[in-house]
């Protein structure tokens, strides 16, 4: 054990020393990471192994912030308020303000421990077969969530490709084995894999993983979150069937449940969202991402819902006038003085969704706004909530698409219209291009500010059409794709930089 607690510790500030050592995520040096002489052949080892795994995706480059915030930032869900002067450029869509090179790097590193993990499985001592399954099953979940992130931020998504781009671009890196001598470090210099190659692993990984797993709480990978994931993967993918299969397997697995009413606006106020099927958890204050970056911060600067003149956190990122409209908001005061923030609130229309916003306050001095409040110190102290990373509501508009595209457009307007009635809207009556268009309405509104809208934009080839920022980004401007960066590239004569860079 202690030659692994040193082993993780020094996975972890892998990426500091490599800056001027090999300066590639992808080539790993392993003699800052697990030693290869039997780091990781006691289950205490790889248990603690893949605690690494998971605590990586609290990165504020991926679901610390970046993966949620960030993503709707680039799309047209918000504006920014220039409080802290973060989120602007993203919200612009200025060349090169997209996702960061610490989100490639900090995701590879975890693609790198879950590739040990999964080849260490044969080497430890004492292990049931039920520990060996577990370990294996969630270690493919997680390298599947890592690359579905990389691959739908860095690649066109395989239901809209952007033609002239497909000779210089393609999908990812793939690297399924763990570094674990220093020439496989420095002499691993893969190209990009196709789309459908990386669309092919993520899919084998969470089949494996739905086999072999059982679940032992939503902060770790079970059978059921791993076929809500493939329900997503197969909607990106246009595998409309399998999208439909796997979402139908997550309805009906008791990982998770759909609330409706006032019991949905609850859910978001609870330390683990009961919709959640998968979520990253922040279980101690220290792992708090702080008043900066945090996703309580960016969205608004309340600190709590109970006393709205405690200063919080920034307010960078605000619900712009559509997802205002949506929900019917405008500021209302309350009473008076009306120079207490709690004597304001909003007005909302029947959508129970309009509950998670409300007014800020005054005391960041960028005048009181209207915020979102999904991400409200939910764990029990401040900047630190627990990330629903997928929620069971999700599988129902999955499926309604799904069917749509399928010309089931009964089947789809029956769950469209089922979803409506948990969020307190009438049914309509739709077919042909208007009931897709409202099916994603319905997913614009439900996820706003959890990062589902650029990359649903992405997968139509939609452009992007803001008023506040004046934004018109087509879906063939190179902008729709991040540069990867440019440190790999440089390492790397077989990878090559997405257009435009």
């Amino acid at each position: 054990m202690k030659i692994f607690n040193k082993a993780v510790l020094s996975l972890a500030l892998v990426g500091s020393f490599l800056m001027g050592a090999c300066d590639s995520a992808l080539q790993v040096d392993p003699r800052q990471s697990i030693d290869a002489n039997g780091a990781l052949n006691t289950p205490d080892a790889m248990d603690a192994a893949l605690n690494s795994v998971y605590a990586r995706l609290r990165s504020v480059r991926n679901y610390g912030r970046d993966l949620l915030a960030l993503s709707d930032a680039l799309a047209d869900v918000g504006q920014t308020t220039s409080n802290s002067g973060r989120l602007i450029g993203e919200n612009n869509n200025q060349p090169n303000a997209h996702f960061q090179a610490g989100f490639w790097q900090n995701s590879y590193f975890g693609i790198n421990e879950a590739n040990l993990i999964i080849d260490g499985l044969s080497g430890v001592e004492g292990a049931s077969a039920a520990q060996l399954a577990r370990w294996e099953g969630e270690a493919k979940f997680l390298r599947a969530l890592y690359y579905f992130d990389l691959v739908k931020v860095y690649s066109y998504i395989p239901t809209a490709i952007y033609q002239p781009g497909v000779v210089d671009q393609g999908g990812i890196p793939l690297v399924t084995e763990g570094v674990i001598t220093s020439d496989a470090a420095f002499n691993r210099q893969p190209a990009r894999a196709t789309i459908d190659e990386v669309y092919a692993q993520i899919y084998t990984d969470l089949e494996d993983a739905k086999r072999l797993l059982t679940s032992r709480g939503v902060q770790y990978a079970s059978s059921a979150s791993a076929s809500a994931l493939l329900s997503r993967v197969a909607l990106y993918k246009g595998d409309w069937n399998k999208a439909v299969e796997e979402a139908t397997t997550a309805l009906a697995s008791n990982v998770g449940v759909v609330l409706s009413g006032s019991a949905y606006v609850n859910g978001w106020r609870a330390p683990v969202n009961p919709e959640s099927m998968f979520e990253v958890r922040f279980a101690l204050a220290e792992e708090s991402i702080g008043v900066n970056e945090s996703l309580q911060s960016s969205y608004t600067a309340l600190l709590n819902l109970t006393n709205k003149n405690s200063q919080g956190g920034w307010g960078d990122f605000i619900p712009n006038a559509t997802v205002r409209g949506f929900f019917g908001l405008a500021p209302l005061q309350l009473g008076s003085p009306a120079s207490d923030n709690n004597n304001w609130d909003v007005t909302r229309n029947s959508d129970i969704r309009a509950q998670l916003y409300t007014t800020g306050n005054t005391v960041r001095g960028a005048g009181r706004q209207i915020e979102n409040t999904k991400f409200m110190s939910k764990s029990g102290f401040a900047y630190a909530d627990n990330v629903p990373v997928i929620r069971k509501s999700e599988m129902h508009l999955n499926r309604a698409e799904a069917n749509y595209q399928l010309k089931n457009e009964s089947a789809a307007l029956t769950e469209l219209n089922a979803f409506k009635a948990l969020r307190g809207l009438t049914p309509v009556t739709l077919t042909g291009q208007a009931l897709l268009d409202e099916i994603l309405l319905e997913r614009f509104k439900e996820f706003a500010f959890e990062g589902h809208r650029w990359f649903d934009l992405k997968r139509y080839g939609k452009p992007v059409i803001k008023t506040t920022p004046a934004v018109n980004l087509q879906f063939d401007d190179f902008k729709i794709l991040p540069p990867i960066p440019q440190r790999e590239v440089d390492g790397n004569p077989n990878l090559n930089q997405n257009r435009g860079y």
